[in-house]
């Protein structure tokens, strides 16, 4: 390759960075003009806004605000209510097991063979029946209530049944046992009752088909 031939492309290739530099440029500008017109577009958009609109957008935001601060001071109110109803919840239903003792104490007394029938066993149970009846009359002063249980239809929100006992003279599904009492606290449920329901006996004839199928 000779000078001259060198220069030429030496020439060509400087005119063609040259071009690329050129059309990059341009491209730049096309897009900073492109962003320039869509700021133009929203100022003028802003600016076509009348004062009354203005004021109606401001009536607008000021309303949702209010809604919203009145939303946080309802649910404010309701947290500090619940606080103040039900702050003993937890302490309530723990102190159920003080009862639940007491009851578990009497009934082995109660069936105590070398108690029964003497007057040490006769006294001691007439204290814990004071015990009882005294932590019935706290619990009722601060709303928290026995379950009614015996001869109630059974309701799965306040009783749970742990059992089934043939008798022909209730309603199929009427409490005859109660297992452990259940308690509210005003509206709520501190613990279900545990009870047993009633169910219709049924007949020899009806046991022995019952027996043959599943043989």
């Amino acid at each position: 390759m000779d000078k001259e031939e060198l220069k030429k492309n030496i020439d060509e290739s400087s005119t063609g960075d040259s071009e690329l530099n050129t059309q990059s440029t341009e491209n730049v500008d096309v897009d900073q003009k492109s962003e320039d017109e869509n700021l133009d577009a929203e100022k003028q958009e802003e600016k076509k806004l009348t004062p009354e609109e203005e004021l109606e957008m401001l009536k607008d935001k000021l309303a949702r605000t209010f809604a919203e601060m009145e939303n946080q001071r309802r649910r404010f109110e309701k947290e500090k209510e619940d606080a103040y109803e039900y702050g003993g919840y937890s302490f309530a239903k723990e102190a159920l097991n003080l009862l639940d003792n007491l009851e578990r104490s009497k009934a082995a007394l109660e069936n105590d063979e070398k108690l029964k029938e003497t007057d040490a066993l006769k006294k001691i149970i007439e204290h814990l029946d004071i015990i009882n009846n005294d932590m019935l009359s706290i619990f009722k002063k601060n709303n928290i209530e026995p379950v009614k249980s015996i001869n109630e239809k059974l309701d799965p929100n306040l009783h749970q049944a742990m059992m089934e006992i043939e008798d022909d003279t209730k309603e199929p599904g009427t409490i005859v046992q109660e297992i452990q009492k259940g308690f509210t606290m005003k509206d709520r449920l501190l613990r279900p009752s545990l009870v047993g329901v009633s169910k219709k006996k049924g007949s020899e004839e009806q046991k022995k088909v019952q027996k043959d199928e599943k043989n």
